[in-house]
């Protein structure tokens, strides 16, 4: 439901005071304050002055037309949505238009109802990019603040980064894959008396078991095959700093063993070294999985467990902070643009981001943005660029609805169960980016079973 336009102040230009009436008509009913203009020179002039919220310009009045008003604004940095008014058949100008920065066109004739609408839309999407502005300036107040969001879940994240960064105990981020555990991280070193020192990061996922102990630790030379020199590892590396471990609940048994010590006794040892040494380092640790349940099933040492997990902070899903979505959207548009070339959003497209279910959470949004960005090809961004896959039902309601197609369709209580499950699987396989044993360890079932349901689904 589109806001009234009540506050609004709305700028027309046009050199037919007909239209400028009939537009006034339409409008100042609903709230809007109308102000007039029967030149570009006069509309320039009452947009400097009254600073409005949207101005609707005439394509044909005296100079600078409409288009020529519409790029001087933009060249100024002006983003002010502009309506531009033409001729019902004059496909080349609102191409022109749309190319400029215009928001949308009023194409003559027109009816007042569709004028009504656009005009609302127009009106909203300045609203929300100003409150986006605006929350995005308090973030940039501080320059060591690097995430976005203010819900209240994340309110929650920035307060427990605030009580935890002065100390040096060991933090464990945990979190969905996606939701910006590592920026935590940063966040808790650059707030912290380590702030000036390193940052080391290490993706322990990333990295075999024969490789890994060498590049946490380092190794001496002639250690194994290969080791033709002296290397220092990551902990030596980020002495007197931070070093975060990413996807610990990854790391072998042996490994596991070997950072136990690490953490007991601050010391570590080079592979093929026999001299431990002591290291100043912070150590921050970040996994998706539940290391709980892995040291119940015995896959993780419960020494090293309740080491990390001196201090815990979770990181919610998109989809807990939901809120937060508008002002994501408008940081990944102005990422690499300021924000007045930025593409824009329709209201269409923002309902439907919001309404999704967001199983990658913020890095999906991210690169969902990105390609809507590519597929629109200009400065607006519909939902069919959005190219989003249908969210699961998320209600009663929605959850009736597809058992209704699926009895229409013929099923019986057997077949219709079996869809159910393969849905299911398939939704926490997304959810787990594809790891099948995270995804079996949620749905509380054997690997293997999963693995079959996952081939029936694809």
């Amino acid at each position: 439901m589109t806001e009234p336009l009540t506050d609004a102040t709305v700028l027309i230009a046009d050199d037919e005071s007909a239209i400028r009436d009939l537009l006034r008509d339409i409008l100042e009913p609903e709230g809007a304050t109308v102000k007039t203009a029967r030149s570009g020179t006069e509309a320039l002039k009452l947009i400097e002055s009254d600073n409005p919220d949207l101005a609707i310009l005439d394509v044909r009045m005296p100079a600078p037309d409409g288009l020529a008003v519409l790029q001087m604004l933009r060249a100024k940095g002006n983003d002010l949505p502009v309506l531009i008014i033409t001729a019902q058949d004059s496909s080349t100008v609102t191409i022109e238009a749309m190319q400029r920065g215009a928001y949308d066109y009023i194409a003559k004739p027109f009816e007042p109802d569709e004028v009504l609408l656009v005009v609302k839309r127009a009106i909203e999407h300045r609203r929300l990019t100003q409150r986006v502005m605006a929350l995005e300036q308090q973030v940039a107040k501080d320059p060591r603040d690097i995430m976005i969001g203010r819900s209240q879940p994340m309110q929650q994240v920035y307060k427990l980064i605030g009580r935890v960064a002065p100390s040096d105990s060991t933090v464990l981020i945990t979190g969905e894959s996606g939701t910006g555990k590592e920026l935590v991280a940063q966040v808790l070193h650059r707030t912290s008396p380590r702030g000036e020192g390193p940052f080391v990061a290490v993706n322990c996922a990333a990295l075999p078991e024969t490789l890994l102990e060498s590049e946490l630790f380092g190794h001496e030379k002639g250690a194994f095959t290969g080791a033709l020199t002296q290397r220092k590892g990551r902990f030596e590396q980020a002495n007197k700093g931070t070093i975060f471990l990413d996807e610990i609940g990854e790391i072998s048994p042996n490994t596991q063993k070997k950072l136990l010590r690490v953490l007991q006794e601050r010391t570590i040892e080079r592979v093929g070294g026999n001299m431990p040494f002591k290291v100043d380092v912070r150590v921050i640790a970040a996994t998706n999985r539940d290391l709980l349940a892995d040291v119940h099933d015995g896959k993780f040492r419960d020494d090293l467990y309740y080491r990390l997990n001196v201090i815990n902070i979770h990181m919610p899903p998109l989809r807990e902070r939901t809120d937060d979505i508008p002002l994501l959207v408008h940081h990944f548009l102005t990422k690499r643009r300021p924000a007045g070339q930025a593409p824009r959003i329709t209201e269409a497209a923002m309902e439907a981001l919001l309404g999704y279910d967001w199983p990658g959470n913020v890095r999906q949004l991210e690169n969902t943005i990105e390609r809507a960005v590519v597929m629109a090809q200009s400065r607006l961004i519909s939902p069919e660029h959005l190219l989003l896959t249908d969210p699961p039902p998320t209600s009663d309601q929605g959850l009736s609805a597809g058992l209704e197609r699926l009895l229409n369709a013929g099923g019986t209580l057997e077949t219709i169960l079996g869809d159910l499950r393969q849905r299911l699987v398939a939704l926490v396989l997304d959810r787990h980016q594809g790891d099948q044993a995270a995804a079996a360890r949620a749905l509380g079932v054997e690997e293997r079973d999963l693995d079959g349901a996952r081939r029936r689904v694809t």
